[in-house]
């Protein structure tokens, strides 16, 4: 094939992309993640978009594509995990990392929101798509405080904006003494004055005010219910008092980490928080982990905690090992249809974006995978992914450095190869 050749048809793919499809997937083992659980050889109808209709035998429209799926497993795209994707580039370049605020003067900046700097056009998007990850929670890192800033869900489709309500992150414990004072003790001091602020019980011009009056506001709308708290926290001691903390102020929380959150299981349970575990942590790495345990997702399930998942360290550039987070997880003790939840339903629920993603049941996007094999098995790959029914190019920058090196060296080295 001539380069020009393969130009071409890059383009008509790219074109091909740009409109959503009517799409029949046939004989498909259709993991809805939903109500309807597993269907084997179901059929699943896209019709503009959205799924229109799951069953058997049902009947192709005129002009839709239909795609046998040859009883392989048929699954919401998945989640990726609470990630920096499209605000951080290159980790070691700070010009491309947009996930944190550092102000010397009124450092609690929870108006701070990192979606302002979403890039959908940034290389680890396919990256992680071609890795059958649909949608993300934007996450803002602790910077010159222990409020980090808001975030919000973005769909990996290439479109710029987020769907659903911001969240708000917050980091507690050890990770942030840093931040407040050297003690954990200053981190509950510090949010109880931030809460009397936003409620009003503190005057707007005293000199000892902590947040900005865009802060207050921002922090007013989430004690008002409107959006969840996504706290990084790992010590069941902390987690017991965040749970009061939440109760007293009636506010929504969820738990990024929670190494220690199956020893307040029931707790967490009652309260209906739920909880984004690291389950390949398997030994203490600091002295708020000493309760580690690989069946910290099965512990909490089992006593009625929503599970998802949450991985520590370079979640962005490495999103597809949440597949191996929820595989680990099964393997010590977690159903499997709740592992595959806590890809799809219980983070699309726990963000407020149920209504658009992760499950498979008609009226919802048609944000689709199609795998080779069973989705929790890191030995299986996605073969194709739908995105509001446009089926997404399978390569990215990872996958077409690969085939170029894979090449045979022709008159000249693979480095002058196109």
């Amino acid at each position: 094939m001539t380069a020009k050749a393969a130009a071409l048809i890059a383009c008509m793919l790219v074109a091909s992309t740009a409109l959503a499809q009517d799409v029949l997937i046939r004989n498909a083992t259709v993991h809805t993640a939903g109500a309807q659980g597993t269907l084997r050889n179901a059929d699943v109808l896209v019709r503009n978009g959205v799924i229109q209709s799951v069953g058997n035998g049902l009947a192709a429209p005129a002009g839709a594509s239909v795609v046998d799926a040859e009883g392989k497993a048929l699954t919401p795209a998945l989640f990726g995990g609470i990630t920096e994707i499209g605000i951080e580039e290159v980790s070691g370049e700070s010009s491309t990392d947009d996930a944190a605020v550092t102000l010397a003067n009124q450092p609690m900046r929870p108006e701070f929101d990192v979606t302002l700097a979403y890039n959908p056009a940034s290389v680890l998007v396919p990256v992680a798509r071609v890795e059958g990850i649909g949608f993300t929670l934007l996450g803002a890192t602790t910077g010159g405080s222990f409020i980090a800033g808001q975030g919000g869900v973005v769909r990996l489709d290439g479109s710029a904006d987020p769907i659903g309500p911001k969240a708000l992150f917050v980091r507690l414990g050890s990770g942030a003494l840093g931040l407040s004072g050297n003690s954990r003790a200053a981190q509950w001091m510090l949010l109880d004055q931030m809460v009397a602020e936003a409620r009003g019980r503190v005057p707007a011009d005293s000199p000892h005010a902590l947040l900005t009056p865009a802060g207050r506001a921002t922090l007013a709308r989430y004690l008002a219910g409107n959006g969840r708290i996504v706290v990084a926290v790992n010590r069941a001691a902390d987690i017991r008092q965040l749970l009061r903390w939440s109760q007293r102020e009636q506010v929504r929380i969820a738990i990024a980490g929670g190494a220690e959150a199956w020893k307040l299981a029931p707790q967490l349970a009652q309260a209906r928080v739920p909880v984004f575990v690291d389950a390949l942590a398997a030994l203490p790495s600091d002295f708020d982990q000493i309760g580690t345990t690989l069946e910290n997702a099965a512990r909490l399930r089992a006593a009625g905690v929503p599970v998802g998942f949450h991985q520590a360290g370079d979640s962005s550039h490495n999103a597809r090992k949440i597949r191996q987070l929820a595989g680990n997880a099964v393997v010590n003790g977690l159903p499997w249809e709740d592992g595959l939840a806590g890809l799809t339903r219980v983070p699309a629920e726990a963000f407020g974006v149920a209504d658009r993603v992760g499950t498979i049941a008609p009226g919802k996007l048609a944000d689709l995978v199609l795998w080779s094999g069973d989705p929790l098995d890191v030995a299986n790959t996605a073969e194709q992914v739908w995105l509001g029914g446009r089926a997404m190019p399978m390569r990215s920058r990872q996958t077409e450095l690969r085939d170029r090196y894979l090449r045979d060296a022709g008159a000249l080295p693979r480095a002058y190869t196109k």
